[in-house]
């Protein structure tokens, strides 16, 4: 008998009289899996990316933190939003001087939370002004991780991308989707590329037209440095002028988050949020009821063309709009058309799906509202299903609204809005949204609500539900909105359990 039969017999005999109950024969067919169920636990950590908010001397930004309550969570845990540069100007000075105390004082200054929270439940709102806002790195642990949201909401009052820009920050991958970017004259579209990690990030930017991929100058392995932000011109990647464009970021080392801001000379501007995977059927939720004209842009990344059918869920059922009832999407090139004021003076959603084989897109629509030199812009681009949960902060008692959407059969749905950043108390109303409709709901509003105060949409049917919430602002008759959707909030993970079985130290 050689040593190592020697040493796993041991071992085997070592590790039964730990659990009791081991064995070394063979398990049969019914106990062969002893994996348990997975269980549904809270995650433990979370990081967020809020990109540079504008480069205007007229903008004014407001970071709101929210975290539900969260049930099985620790009693202890942390968040905070620190400016990306000023983290990564102090890590270069920590090399570049061996000041212990100058250090350290330089560095605390340097990454003074710009938002705090206090306790989930509760929004906790953080202010900035001007252009010289830098991207912020956000990092929430224990208690305030599951179901973590950050909204960054700027308004600017005059000059290009004027009116109301809102996004989500988002969490750092690998790769993104913006189907909907320009390089048109009036247009100047920045990709934002932030990286929280501490070694470089490498990234590619391809852009694709009507007649498929652009050549693009720089657009190949850029570099982010380590707690960096990096915003990029589109129009200093192409000289091609083309309105509509789909741009993907495919991470080659690292991760980043990404978000696109397209700023109009004449329609304002707003954040492009990325669009959910590609996939046959896609849904674009919460098209205002007001908007004055919707464009719809589709990308089909794969080698296959897509012929999609074109619906939108009103409030009464889907319906097909008049001479746009499908739309021929070419493989590897951009798709768009003009929808008009399709959802005539009712809130709705676009609804595609196959009409033949099912061909991967991603998709988004530009929004318009208001007339003439008063028109205002937003994007809204297709999203994944609430799933179990998913929250909106940065909501006032006024101008606020929520768009639920249930394309497949009736669901309900619980929506809590929380305390108030000042003071309040939470409320609760559950809806019930009919198969293929969109339902606008009333808000329920926190009693005593001083500041603002965070939607948390559950569902509580299988039915699959997609929603997004709208923030408008009137400023000098400028209607001003933004509108962001509503995924999965990934609060939970998976952790299988699983029984000790020494079976494998027969094989």
């Amino acid at each position: 008998m050689n040593r190592t039969t020697l040493s796993l017999i041991a071992g085997t005999a070592a590790l039964a009289a730990v659990t009791g109950f081991a064995t070394l024969n063979q398990p049969d067919a019914a106990t062969a899996d002893t994996a348990r169920a997975a269980a549904e636990l809270p995650v433990e950590r979370t990081s967020l990316l809020c990109p540079s908010p504008s480069t205007s001397d007229l903008a004014d930004t407001s970071y709101t933190s929210f975290t539900p309550v969260t049930k099985g969570t620790d009693a202890d845990g942390t968040a905070e939003l620190v400016a990306a540069t000023a983290e990564s100007a102090a890590a270069t000075t920590d090399k570049a001087t061996d000041k212990a105390t100058d250090k350290a004082g330089d560095k605390k200054k340097a990454t003074k939370p710009v938002v705090t929270p206090k306790a989930p439940g509760t929004p906790a709102v953080g202010e900035t002004s001007g252009g010289e806002t830098p991207a912020l790195l956000g990092t929430a642990e224990g208690k305030f991780a599951p179901g973590w949201t950050v909204q960054e909401t700027t308004e600017v009052t005059a000059g290009s991308g004027r009116g109301l820009q809102g996004v989500t920050c988002t969490a750092p991958d690998t790769e993104f989707w913006f189907p909907g970017v320009s390089t048109v004259a009036d247009r100047t579209d920045y990709v934002h590329l932030t990286n929280p990690d501490d070694s470089a990030a490498v990234a590619d930017i391809e852009l694709y037209g009507k007649d498929g991929a652009l050549q693009t100058t720089v657009g190949e392995g850029i570099t982010i440095p380590a707690h960096s932000s990096e915003p990029i011109l589109l129009s200093t990647l192409t000289g091609e002028k083309q309105e509509d464009l789909t741009v993907h970021v495919n991470v080659r080392s690292g991760r980043v988050g990404a978000a696109v801001q397209a700023l109009d000379e004449k329609l304002g501007g707003d954040w492009l949020a990325a669009s959910t995977d590609p996939a046959g059927t896609q849904v674009v939720p919460g098209i205002p009821k007001d908007a004055t004209a919707v464009r719809l842009i589709a990308y089909a990344p794969g080698d296959a063309d897509a012929d999609l059918k074109v619906q939108l869920a009103s409030p009464s059922g889907l319906i097909t709009p008049a001479g746009h009832e499908t739309l021929h999407v070419k493989a590897g090139m951009t798709a768009s058309v003009d929808l008009g004021d399709v959802t005539r003076g009712e809130a709705g959603s676009l609804v595609l799906t196959p009409t033949d084989r099912s061909v991967p897109v991603v998709a988004a629509v530009r929004v318009l509202r208001g007339k003439g030199d008063r028109q205002e812009s937003a994007f809204i681009t297709a999203t994944a299903p609430v799933g179990t949960r998913a929250s909106a902060a940065g909501n006032s008692a006024k101008g606020s609204t929520l768009s639920l959407t249930a394309p497949k059969g009736t669901a309900k749905v619980k929506v809590t809005a929380s305390a108030g950043s000042g003071g309040g108390t939470a409320a609760s109303q559950t809806y019930t949204v009919k198969a293929g409709t969109t339902q606008q709901v009333e808000l329920p509003v926190p009693a005593g609500l001083k500041g603002t105060y965070a939607l948390t949409v559950e569902p509580l049917t299988d039915t699959p539900v997609y929603a997004s919430r709208t923030l408008t602002a009137t400023t000098e008759g400028v209607p001003g909105f933004t509108i962001q959707t509503l995924p999965d909030d990934r609060g939970t993970v998976a952790v299988p359990e699983a029984d000790e079985d020494v079976a494998v130290l027969q094989k």
